[in-house]
């Protein structure tokens, strides 16, 4: 069994912690399957609960839901990268089955043998296993995870009823743009509705968009040559984008299209490597998320953007 490690919280993930607060990962930093560690803004909250549940999952499996691209999985997988445990990762789509979670026959040199799948690689090793857009999945497929959630043996009939017994640090964790109740927006095509004896097996994390003085710090550690007055009219744009596409209360949003952090980082990424082109910042907006509304919301956004900018608009970064 991998030897475990103790790490001081507030070291680890640069937040404020009491004193002496420590969680546990593995000694091991060089299992090909840790996550490379980048840069990154933990939210004091998110950590703490995604950290409660690798303390004690206690038969749970964890379940992060949010709006795209506002850092569900990278959440995940830069919290692994630093406690050193070993992840596999899968993205799930409408014609995934079990089978390919748990393992198949695979031919090596003329003669067939069976290949552990992510899931049986994570039960038997202490991995998490994490399953992205799992909303997208077939929740009639989905529900074969419900024993091992619970900590039953994962029993493979196909490899002559091999039992597997979960490792104490086996975690599941699951992400998606709903919480298993099905999109109600349209904007998601594929979502399914989940199981809902599934669903109740997950501990539900809401990831929302950052607040803007994290978001501030994402982009500069993203992109440092970028001024910070540039950055802020940045994330201003990106909250007016975010509430046309939100909308409000029971109304729907004015755009279909929105600016995750993920899109908001690139832009920022692309203002930097087309400096000098002309009105780069409009440049890089295109190519980062505009090219792909309709013309109608392309227009609109571009206005707010220039109205945000003001003469910087025209200028070079």
């Amino acid at each position: 069994m991998t030897a475990t490690q103790r790490f001081d919280v507030a070291t680890t993930f640069n937040v404020k912690a009491r004193p002496g607060l420590e969680v546990i990962g593995f000694a091991d930093d060089t299992h090909p399957h840790i996550p490379v560690r980048k840069p990154y803004v933990f939210r004091p909250e998110l950590l703490r609960d995604v950290l409660a549940f690798l303390h004690d999952a206690g038969g749970d499996g964890l379940f992060l839901t949010g709006p795209t691209g506002s850092g569900k999985t990278s959440l995940i997988l830069q919290i692994a990268a630093r406690l050193a445990w070993p992840v596999q990762s899968v993205t799930c789509h409408g014609r995934m089955e079990l089978a390919a979670l748990v393992g198949q026959f695979v031919l090596v040199e003329g003669s067939t043998r069976f290949v552990h799948g992510p899931l049986s690689t994570a039960a038997r090793d202490g991995h998490l296993l994490v399953l992205n857009e799992s909303d997208l999945m077939d929740p009639a497929e989905l529900a074969g995870l419900n024993d091992i959630l619970e900590g039953h043996p994962l029993v493979i009939a196909e490899n002559g009823g091999e039992v597997i017994r979960p490792h104490p640090k086996f975690r599941v964790v699951a992400t998606g743009n709903t919480a298993g109740a099905g999109d109600r927006s349209g904007l998601y095509q594929g979502v399914l509705r989940q199981n809902l004896a599934f669903m109740d097996r997950f501990r539900v994390v809401q990831v929302g968009y950052p607040e803007p003085e994290t978001e501030q710090d994402l982009i500069a550690a993203a992109v440092p040559k970028l001024p910070a007055e540039i950055i802020a009219k940045m994330i201003l744009v990106a909250e007016e984008v975010r509430r046309l596409f939100l909308g409000a209360g029971t109304e729907s949003g004015e755009l279909t299209v929105t600016m995750s952090t993920r899109t908001l980082v690139r832009w920022a990424t692309l203002s930097l490597a087309f400096k000098g082109a002309p009105n780069v910042f409009e440049y890089a907006l295109e190519q980062s998320l505009t090219a792909r509304a309709e013309p109608e919301q392309r227009e609109a956004i571009h206005r707010i953007a220039a109205d945000v900018f003001g003469d910087y608009w025209g200028a070079k970064p």
